[in-house]
């Protein structure tokens, strides 16, 4: 036992020190956790990070709500009764002009009356001899044979009659091939007349589309525009009547566009 001091005399002081617990062993089973650091200092990084900051930011929408895309709405399919009623609506163009004279003689038909297939042509024999030299490449000798056939038919039928107006069809197509677009163009707008003058549209406006043709061959500016008023005149009439000229209005525009561009050509000569 400490023997008591004298009161004036100061009593000793010593120094505490904290007494530290030896570390009981963690069962094999347990994960260790993180050590436990004072605040304020300074940890290497262990790879773990804690919850994101909170940002100022739109949520994402969740799928499936809220308004989507526009889409387009696909048009339903048509009904069969429909689709039938619009094939027999579009009516197919048929070949019209030098085409379908070339049509003709290319063809293997034998070539039957105007207006009734079935009924023989009175001029079929000569037309099928200008056919074949034709499709032989001699056209100089079929010119001349049309030639010759349309004065002998003209003068026994008549020089309006329907066969003897599809003879004088294949001339200004021969003519056309022979390389003499200038009267191809003026037996192609003869014919125009006639049949405008017979009430058949669609053969007069196949006429026209001929002359047309014809006349595009033609390289002369100042010839052009004088054979162009004939065909636009009559072109006009055309249009202004029921049929395939007022249909495709938009062939006589292009020939009145050519003519304007010949009108340029003209007058820089």
């Amino acid at each position: 036992m400490p023997e008591p001091q004298p009161a004036d005399q100061p009593v000793p002081t010593f120094e505490l020190r904290a007494v530290t617990e030896s570390p009981r062993p963690e069962p094999e089973d347990t994960r260790p956790g993180p050590a436990t650091t004072p605040p304020g200092t300074v940890a290497p990084p262990t790879g773990e990070f804690g919850p994101p900051p909170l940002m100022d930011v739109r949520p994402l929408p969740v799928p499936g709500t809220g308004p989507g895309p526009q889409r387009r709405r696909e048009p339903e399919p048509m009904s069969e009764a429909e689709l039938l009623a619009a094939e027999a609506d579009a009516k197919p163009t048929p070949a019209r002009g030098f085409d379908a004279v070339a049509e003709a003689v290319l063809g293997d038909e034998p070539l039957g009356a105007p207006g009734d297939p079935a009924a023989p042509a009175l001029l079929a024999e000569p037309i099928a001899r200008i056919n074949e030299a034709v499709k032989e490449g001699r056209i100089d000798a079929a010119a001349g044979l049309a030639d010759q056939t349309v004065v002998e038919a003209s003068g026994t039928l008549g020089p309006e009659h329907p066969e003897v107006l599809r003879l004088r069809e294949l001339t200004a197509y021969i003519s056309y091939l022979s390389g003499d677009p200038l009267r191809a163009f003026r037996l192609s707008l003869d014919l125009a007349a006639a049949r405008r003058r017979t009430g058949d549209a669609e053969a007069a406006y196949g006429n026209v589309q001929s002359a047309a043709t014809a006349w595009r061959a033609v390289r002369d500016p100042a010839v052009g525009l004088e054979l162009g008023r004939d065909l636009i005149g009559l072109w006009t009439e055309l249009a202004g009547e029921d049929g395939p000229a007022a249909e495709e209005i938009e062939q006589l525009e292009s020939a009145r566009a050519r003519m304007g561009r010949l009108t340029e050509r003209a007058r820089n000569q």
